[in-house]
């Protein structure tokens, strides 16, 4: 489903109001800040959980807001165009934001990334695989939902070795039924890669499926989770 900036504006508005008052919250969080789909590192720390998205982003970076502060539209001198059609995009723990930065409290263990890219002619990408391996960990809003994994035939050994790394609680053949309200990462052979998808729902926060392909692939991911960082997809990795 494609996305106008004044639809994504409308909403950000809409979510602003309901942003609530903050409690303490220890930990720390991650802010990175990209441009290209990923392709370009701009900036990136580390803030205190309990801060609001924004207040985040403030820490680390210059940055410029519209609509009472409900929009980002520059971050370290980068603008949003309508013009171009360029925005910068807000995700966290790799769902696309569902409010404002301004509504979001970060808490401990958050990734919150800031990208900037064309939105014109482009599809809405509700979930990134570059913040593996979130939102298994952490997943959306304080609310993590238990990790399942499922593997193809003679991958056993990655499939417990990425189980460790996402914490799952279930690990299995593929056949054995999988909890609609969980987090699925499914092992498979193929090429090597990963593709990710929301299961079945449109919300930030909703189940995710994550499908990694490829047995040396899925040993080398398990052991640098990092390998596929800052990506929006990586359908066949490479290490360019």
């Amino acid at each position: 489903m494609k996305r106008s900036r004044t639809a994504r504006v409308l909403i950000l508005l809409a979510a602003v109001s309901l942003a609530g008052c903050g409690q303490k919250e220890k930990g720390k969080a991650q802010v990175w800040v990209t441009r290209d789909r990923g392709s370009t590192m701009l900036d990136r720390g580390t803030v205190p959980a309990g801060l609001t998205a924004l207040q985040g982003l403030d820490r680390i970076a210059g940055i410029e807001t519209g609509y009472s502060g409900a929009f980002v539209n520059e971050i370290d001198g980068v603008a949003s165009s309508s013009t171009q059609q360029r925005d910068w995009f807000f995700f966290v723990n790799g769902y696309e934001a569902d409010r404002g930065a301004a509504s979001y409290r970060l808490r401990a263990g958050d990734v919150e990334w800031w990208d900037y890219r064309s939105w014109h002619g482009s599809e809405r990408v509700p979930l990134v695989v570059g913040a593996f391996p979130e939102p298994f960990l952490h997943g959306y809003d304080g609310k993590r939902r238990t990790a399942t994994v499922r593997f193809g035939p003679g991958l056993r050994t990655e499939a417990f070795a990425l189980a460790k790394v996402v914490h799952a609680r279930s690990v299995a053949a593929i056949g054995k039924p999988v909890a609609s309200s969980a987090n699925l990462l499914v092992v498979e052979a193929g090429r090597p890669g990963i593709v990710v998808q929301l299961r079945g729902g449109e919300r930030a926060g909703d189940p995710v499926r994550f499908v990694v392909t490829g047995r040396a692939f899925a040993l080398s991911l398990a052991g640098d989770p990092g390998l596929v960082r800052h990506r929006y997809q990586a359908a066949e990795w490479s290490s360019s």
